[in-house]
């Protein structure tokens, strides 16, 4: 690896990272005149932006934290060497290059650490559901576009975006080794389900007490007493 190389790799990953730290629900519910952090459980995630803007801003936070993984993802696949870019910025890194080589999988865990450890923002980030279906959409789109359906009909039925964000992130892994993923690629998504699950470790406190607010417009955020949502962590 050249010296250029390792920059342009340090670069793709830092760029990663800073797409990741974008504060989509921050900016919508601006757009709403609402602070986020004000309202509901104070969360910057989907499920705070659903029960007090509405299922529509919610969709536009949830669809723009996916872009944030996708786009990391594709810019570590243009880096490596997409045909239709040119020669490659990264040239014989072996499985680096590739839509689903190493360095594509690396900005995707990269945008997920920006958006929930966003260290350049005093706000606290969400839970790396959306961001991290995004990159699948880009590594695996058939396995992204069921799982990210299913959300939405999970959500609807159970009325809880907890269970629908670890069903999706549990089955994930499943869907790509289905689909013929190499196992170190399965390994990087488990790795990533269980981050996601210790993120949602407050939901699942609240799950088994029963205290889990509904994703309704409107629904009350959780009760007094119940498992706080840690620091740096959002519903979705």
């Amino acid at each position: 690896m050249t010296v250029s190389e390792l920059g342009v790799l340090v670069a793709v990953l830092a760029a990663s990272y800073l797409c990741g730290t974008f504060p989509s629900a921050s900016l919508v519910a601006r757009r709403h005149g609402v602070d986020i952090t004000k309202v509901g459980s104070g969360n910057q995630g989907t499920s705070n932006v659903i029960r007090n803007l509405g299922w529509r801003a919610g969709l536009v936070v949830f669809a723009l934290d996916m872009a944030k993984g996708a786009a990391s993802v594709a810019l570590g696949w243009v880096a490596t060497g997409a045909s239709w870019w040119g020669d490659a910025w990264i040239k014989g890194w072996g499985d680096a290059g590739g839509r689903r080589g190493w360095v594509a999988y690396g900005c995707l865990v990269a945008a997920v650490m920006g958006h929930t450890f966003p260290v350049i923002r005093s706000t606290r980030g969400g839970k790396g559901v959306a961001t991290a279906g995004g990159g699948v959409f880009v590594l695996y789109f058939t396995v992204s576009a069921v799982l990210c359906t299913s959300w939405f009909v999970l959500s609807k039925l159970t009325r809880k975006a907890s269970v629908a964000s670890l069903t999706i992130a549990f089955l994930t892994p499943v869907g790509m080794w289905l689909s013929g993923a190499a196992p170190w690629e399965v390994g990087v998504l488990v790795v990533l389900v269980a981050f996601v699950f210790w993120k949602h470790r407050a939901n699942l406190g609240r799950l088994r007490a029963g205290t889990e607010p509904d994703l309704l417009p409107g629904a009350p955020p959780p009760a007094p007493g119940t498992p706080p949502a840690s620091p740096g962590s959002s519903p979705v």
